[in-house]
Parts: C-alpha cells; sequence; structure tokens
C-alpha cells in the first residue's frame, strides 16, 4: 500500500504514536506499506515548531531535516499536475495546505491517511483514518 501522511500523523507517528488508531500505526510498519510524505508536511512541520504548536529538540529545520530521513520514506513532489488538481477536487477546506495534500494523494494513487474528519469523506480519493 501506497500511503501519504497528513502533516499531523506524520508528526505523531514521531512524537506521539499512542494519539494513532492501533490499525493504523501496524499499517505504518507492514512491509508492503510505502510512507510517502510531500514537501508541504515539512513546511507545515516548520510553521507549527515556530509557532510554538509542537516541540521538538533543537531547532525546527534540524528537527525536521532528522525526521524526513528517520523513517523510509518517498517524497510526493509539488508538481504542476498536483497544483491544478488542489483546484480540481472538491475539498471542504479552505486551507491550502490541505487541498494540496489531499490533491498529492490522488495525483501519486496513495491512499491518504488523516485523522480529520473533514478529509475522509472525498470522492475519488482513498483514505485510512488514523
Amino acid at each position: 500500500m501506497n500511503l501519504l501522511l497528513d502533516t499531523h500523523v506524520w508528526i505523531w507517528s514521531l512524537l506521539s504514536p499512542e494519539k494513532i488508531a492501533a490499525r493504523t500505526r501496524k499499517r505504518l510498519v507492514a512491509e508492503d506499506t510505502q510512507l510517502w510524505l510531500s514537501p508541504i508536511s515539512a513546511w507545515e512541520a516548520l510553521m507549527l515548531v515556530e509557532r510554538g504548536r509542537i516541540e521538538v529538540e533543537g531547532d525546527g529545520p534540524e528537527w525536521v531535516d532528522a525526521a524526513w530521513k528517520a523513517g523510509p520514506y518517498r517524497e510526493a513532489g509539488l508538481t504542476y499536475e498536483v497544483a491544478t488538481a488542489s483546484r480540481r477536487i472538491a475539498v471542504p477546506v479552505r486551507d491550502p495546505a490541505d487541498r494540496f495534500l489531499v490533491a498529492t494523494a490522488s495525483v501519486y494513487g496513495c491512499t491518504f491517511a488523516t485523522a480529520d474528519s473533514r478529509l475522509q469523506n472525498i470522492p475519488g480519493v482513498s483514505v485510512l483514518k488514523a
């Protein structure tokens, strides 16, 4: 399974794995799972550190770099196709980061792992509830 992690799922997997449903935690470490991250998640994590919404060791850029390298993550790049899909897919939130993440999952053919109930029923987007 190709699994694109929502930013909070990525951060929780590193800092608070108990916040993730048990079946989703198992899926994150399953041999047949490829974990994908968007650069949008790195940007969101940096913003959360800067705003004091999450506490990490060291400074934000160092932590994000180490966190990115810590797992066997594949990068789901922000492409022209992702940008256009972010406006074509009916995402029920205004947050541009969420729109880009949903579009990224769609374009890359990934299941989107999220705990955000607003993003769990978008037509045409496969979701794993975290």
